[in-house]
């Protein structure tokens, strides 16, 4: 509490000096310092006062809500809730936080123009992980278990690549094989990821840890044909339920129902989302590109947003936030606020055996009848998944959309 109370207030605090100390426009190296004396490394580029560029891998992360006071500087972080404070030596260095308010963690942060490589080599990769690793997080724990599938490409000591779950997958990894020793770390505003472990020629055995708040074990073998279940098939409708229903109010207190004009003749795709999920994000971005090339009356989408936030007006403000970063055209609904919890999000949508994972997507065809329900989502750090995900969603709306 008193960390994240600091880290809320730096700015304030700082020295009543005018403000002529800003980042130098070059790249680089932060670090969250975590657990275990670890610390989770990420690269930015400076490309004005105002703009930075994070990188992870491919993917290139614009941030442009960027605020000087007095030696110190607020980074936000885009659609999340997740920011940066800090304090700008006068050697350009930065030291102070990143904050993530409603879950009330704060995580030392520092930033430096020195030595900007993401990891450290000092020794030849022994060994190449490059392929597909059939993996099992916790494995030591039957409640916390769950299975993954590793994709990884390396380049000499580089490597790129991400893990997928049956829920998503942990988006865009970056890190090195040093010897037999794999680091990967990703960094995007809501996720800080860590994945250390040792290397054979075909296991790898580790600890991932996000954050400063969470760690735990995993193993993998190299396994080119390793296939997770399909999402088609992982959340299904009850028993006594054809159909899919909901009532939940937008922005103004209205509620919007499956029942109303809107949908009416129409294939609808329900998103179970939340503003503070990057798989939700991925997905977002990929349906807000499909109805811009696919203009289709008889298509309508609909979220429905799971909020951690403590009140509607502190939800919808994120709601309204991310819908203007994206440029959302379909409505964003609040199903729940003051947590996300799976158990109480699926006591809302009865219908629904269990909500596993968010995003869930549900796909219901013009006379009402569920046709699909995907699980997860597995965005572009996946790849050919990636691509096949995208090829079998057009084929199948074109489908219902000729019915």
């Amino acid at each position: 509490m008193k960390i994240l109370a600091f880290a809320t207030i730096l700015l304030c605090l700082s020295s009543c000096k005018k403000q002529d100390n800003l980042l130098e426009l070059t790249t680089y190296r932060a670090s969250l310092k975590i657990q275990d004396n670890q610390e989770i490394p990420f690269q930015f580029k400076v490309k004005s006062n105002n703009l930075i560029e994070i990188y992870n891998a491919d993917e290139v992360i614009i941030v442009d809500e960027i605020t000087y006071k007095n030696d110190s500087i607020y980074i936000q972080t885009p659609v999340f809730e997740g920011y940066i404070v800090a304090k700008i030596s006068d050697d350009k260095s930065l030291k102070g936080y990143f904050v993530k308010p409603s879950l009330n963690r704060s995580v030392l942060f520092n930033a430096t123009t020195k030595n900007t490589s993401r990891f450290k080599t000092t020794k030849k990769p022994l060994y190449n992980i490059t392929g597909n690793w059939q993996t099992i997080f916790s494995p030591n724990k039957k409640e916390d278990r769950y299975i993954a599938k590793g994709i990884f490409s390396q380049n000499k000591n580089k490597v790129v690549g991400t893990f997928r779950t049956t829920t998503g997958d942990y988006r865009y990894l970056e890190g090195i094989v040093n010897g037999d020793s794999l680091k990967l770390s990703t960094f995007d505003g809501a996720h800080a990821f860590l994945f250390t472990a040792k290397v054979t020629d075909s296991t790898l055995t580790g600890v991932f840890y996000s954050g400063n708040h969470w760690k735990e074990s995993f193993t993998a073998k190299l396994n080119t044909n390793y296939e997770l279940p399909s999402e088609n098939t992982l959340t299904t409708l009850n028993k006594g339920y054809n159909s899919f229903n909901f009532s939940f109010p937008d922005e103004s207190g209205k509620l919007v129902s499956y029942s109303d004009e809107l949908f009416k003749n129409k294939v609808t795709l329900v998103q179970i989302m939340g503003t503070w999920c990057p798989n939700c994000l991925d997905e977002t971005m990929y349906y807000v590109d499909y109805l811009k090339k696919n203009s289709n009356t008889a298509i309508q989408f609909v979220a429905l947003a799971f909020e951690i936030d403590k009140t509607p007006e502190k939800a919808f403000e994120k709601i309204n936030r991310l819908k203007t970063r994206l440029k959302i055209t379909y409505p964003i609904l609040l199903a729940q606020y003051k947590g996300v919890n799976k158990k109480e999000a699926a006591e809302k949508l009865p219908m629904l055996n269990h909500i596993l994972s968010y995003p869930t997507t549900v796909f219901i065809d013009k006379k009402g009848k569920v046709r699909k329900i995907h699980t997860g989502f597995n965005g572009p750090a996946t790849g050919q998944k990636y691509i096949d995900f995208k090829n079998e969603f057009k084929s199948f709306i074109d489908t219902l959309v000729k019915e």
